[in-house]
């Protein structure tokens, strides 16, 4: 089969046997499949992804001296079961699946495995027990978002969000956007979201933010105290807290870039919470004494649950979630190469999606 591989540190269309399904997978066509910011990560930092993954949670298990396939976003049709699996689906069946595979015992991540490969190729297995139908007629494209908007979600979730709290939302790049969506889905509000790119400011606006800032002209955390502000206390204040009464704030950091940590801890009210999404692979510091004088909790989060992942395949069949707009270009196998350099530009694109039939 063709797929675009990773093959010392550049992507390249190459031929490459097609993958077996073994025990409880399933063969599947890959019908399209979203390039993700952890790809480009991989591309750059893969050695020190792989050396870090292996001391911590092993999703990066790869050899990067042999061939890789990426693509982990996928939307996919059935084309047959392996061994030990009970055909519950028709072939031809369009499928959504969690990423990832028992192989040996151990975990396999599809897309970041040398012998499982990713939505970047024509063939992928998948493991019965993950797949989800695609229903309600939604698109393929569409369904192909569940992936990462499954992370916004799951980011959302675990801010135990109240409802008098008012949401930061710092960076608007796929991750921000599906934090964005989440948190309209979840009724709080107003939604605040800032970003240097005006492109990115007005996909904001079209999947739910209600404020957007540009940082360069305003400071989003000045905006925030503004629309945060509380006519009354709850008669519990704190002495040592000198600044303007607000509602309570939640930031979300989508941003993954050293330093923004420390930007949210200046910037945020006292008792707030920072909730970090952003995958930042460089050294990062910031100053404890000004969290800890103003008592934040900062919680730092990965991935999703499968409870969640088929939650938000339910909100984008229902169409309870605005996502269309975060679907800015598609390309072939050809195009994977110079769809990773264009992802680079944030006016350019926010998803690329690759199809591999094209």
């Amino acid at each position: 089969m063709r797929a675009a591989v990773m093959r010392d540190s550049k992507i390249v269309v190459d031929d490459i046997s097609a993958p077996t399904p073994g025990s409880g997978e399933v063969l599947v066509k890959t019908l399209a499949c979203g390039i993700c910011g952890s790809d480009l990560h991989t591309l750059i930092h893969g050695h020190q992804m792989v050396e870090m993954s292996r001391d911590n949670d092993g999703l990066f298990d790869m050899d990067l001296s042999r061939d890789v396939v990426m693509g982990h976003e996928f939307c996919a049709e059935i084309l047959d079961y392996g061994p030990d699996t009970t055909g519950k689906l028709a072939v031809g069946t369009r499928v959504c699946a969690m990423p990832v595979l028992m192989r040996g015992g151990k975990m396999a991540t599809a897309g970041y495995s040398n012998d499982v490969p990713g939505g970047f190729g024509e063939q992928m297995v998948l493991l019965e027990s993950m797949m989800l139908p695609v229903t309600n007629g939604v698109s393929t494209e569409l369904a192909a978002l569940t992936e990462p908007m499954s992370v916004g979600y799951h980011t959302v979730e675990m801010a135990r969000l109240q409802k008098d709290e008012v949401p930061l939302v710092i960076g608007c790049g796929p991750v921000g956007l599906a934090v964005i969506t989440a948190l309209k889905l979840k009724g709080v509000g107003p939604i605040i979201a800032a970003d240097f790119s005006p492109a990115r400011r007005k996909l904001a606006e079209q999947v739910g933010a209600d404020v957007v800032v540009d940082p360069g002209i305003n400071s989003p955390y000045e905006t925030w105290t503004d629309l945060a502000r509380a006519d009354k206390t709850d008669g519990r204040d704190n002495p040592f807290d000198s600044g303007p009464k607000t509602r309570p704030g939640v930031y979300f950091e989508c941003v993954g870039v050293p330093g923004v940590i420390d930007q949210l801890i200046a910037g945020a009210p006292r008792g707030g919470r920072i909730v970090v999404v952003g995958l930042c692979m460089e050294q990062d510091q910031f100053m404890p004494y000004r969290a800890i004088t103003k008592e934040l909790n900062i919680q730092f989060v990965l991935a999703y649950t499968g409870e969640e992942f088929a939650s938000t395949l339910h909100n984008i069949s229902e169409g309870l979630v605005n996502v269309e707009p975060m679907i800015t270009g598609k390309v072939g196998l050809d195009g994977v190469a110079d769809a990773f350099n264009d992802l680079g530009d944030p006016e350019k694109h926010a998803k690329i999606l690759v199809e591999p039939w094209r």
